[in-house]
């Protein structure tokens, strides 16, 4: 529904801002949990998963990657197995292709055994390492000194997740905004006004799942500015078809311990194409889908947190690097052919819509590496969750839900 419709409500138990993939599935599971209580879901697009959530790769993560013990390890092993359970249970396709990390030079394989020891301390299932003639077996047009194969990996396309969940909420009586752009948050005795660029909502508890706008959000609800989101552009480029696959899975570098992306990948859609990247800039909008979209609000945010100069004195190479990468084709399929040496004769077709990452960055300059959720009065937010929020959100929704339950600004115990 829209704005406008005079006859609906605009006071509620629980108010939950943001229909990405993860504030659609914490209303689902509010709504499983406590279905006597009014729910909306307020969502500045038009329609759901209109940003992270619609713009990834789709790629279900196992969880080789986290840092043991850190809410990502937990909730994304749990959360694969709960989206393969919920595709099952609403038909939505996806493929279970395995993922092979590969490395390139004998450095490389040290951080192969570090990934290793996570995803087993992590309780990532069917895990194995490969010698150099054991990839073939796996990626016949793959080549490494090594590689760990996660055979749990898959794809699924998100949107269709995040439509089939909007329906389950629309079926249970959830009310969803669409064209309702929360700017601030006021509190207001016992409840909290979410006032939107045209209308109001009113609501006892609010949680807040806004993605790239999650740190203005909760500081307009009284939270710390510190950790801020700061937008990094990831592009794709799509290859043309070929007559034998280029890969059958996916297939990734060893990744740079220092830095929360993955690298360079070649990746299988669910549609069948096969994409190259994502590139990781940072941009001078939240929605810069585009190269050149500039928002002054969104640049000046970044340019004044200090962290951003903290970060950038320590990265700078690899930023210039981006910048390079981003504008120019050849060294995208130059990154991905070290380890998948036909992307160079297939051909590229297109360019992928971009997504924008909403990283988060503290105030001395480290990239948080882990979910993070806080709270304020009336209110509970979620402040970071990037990659692999989509896999893990079945479960990260448990896990707000609860704290939310066990907070004590929780009215409704």
């Amino acid at each position: 529904m829209t704005l406008g419709a005079s006859t609906e409500p605009t006071t509620f138990d629980v108010a939950i801002v943001g229909a990405g993939i993860l504030g659609l599935a914490v209303a689902r599971e509010l709504r499983r949990c406590r279905p006597e209580l009014t729910v909306v879901i307020l969502e500045r697009e038009h329609d759901v998963a209109q940003h992270q959530t619609g713009h990834n790769s789709g790629v279900i993560h196992s969880g080789v990657y986290y840092t043991p013990g850190s809410l990502k390890a937990r909730l994304c092993v749990e959360g694969a197995k709960l989206m393969y359970e919920f595709c099952d249970e609403h038909d939505i396709r996806y493929e279970r292709c395995g993922k092979l990390i590969v490395a390139l030079e004998v450095k490389e394989l040290f951080g192969l055994d570090e990934l290793e020891r996570r995803g087993i301390a992590n309780g990532v299932s069917g895990l194995r390492r490969l010698t150099s003639s054991e990839i073939a077996e796996v990626e016949p047009g793959c080549l490494g000194i090594g590689a760990l194969h996660s055979p749990g990996t898959g794809i699924v396309n998100y949107y269709e997740v995040a439509k089939a969940i909007e329906r389950e909420l629309q079926r249970d009586g959830v009310h969803i905004h669409f064209g309702a752009r929360v700017e601030r948050f006021e509190r207001d005795g016992a409840e909290t006004e979410l006032i939107c660029h045209d209308r109001s909502f009113r609501a006892q508890f609010v949680i807040g799942c806004a993605g790239l706008w999650s740190d203005r959000l909760a500081v307009s609800a009284g939270a710390s500015p510190d950790p801020q989101i700061v937008p990094f552009r990831g592009a794709y480029l799509t290859l043309k078809a070929s007559p034998t696959p280029v890969v059958r899975g996916l297939v990734y570098p060893v990744p740079d311990p220092s830095l929360p992306f993955l690298g360079v990948h070649v990746t299988k859609l669910i549609n069948g194409d096969i994409t190259l990247g994502p590139t990781a800039m940072l941009v001078p909008a939240r929605d810069a889908y585009r190269l050149g979209r500039l928002r002054p609000r969104d640049l000046w945010d970044t340019l004044r947190w200090p962290g951003t100069w903290k970060m950038s004195r320590k990265f700078w190479r690899s930023g210039v690097s981006e910048v390079m990468t981003s504008v120019g084709r050849r060294r995208l399929v130059g990154a991905a052919e070290r380890y998948v040496p036909a992307v160079s004769t297939v051909g590229v077709k297109r360019e992928r819509s971009s997504g924008v990452r909403a990283q988060a960055l503290s105030r001395e300059g480290v990239l948080l590496d882990d979910f993070v959720i806080s709270e304020t009065v009336g209110a509970v937010h979620v402040r970071n969750a990037p990659s692999p929020a989509a896999t893990s959100s079945l479960a990260l929704a448990k896990e707000v839900i609860g704290r939310v339950e066990a907070s004590s600004q929780w009215p409704f115990h």
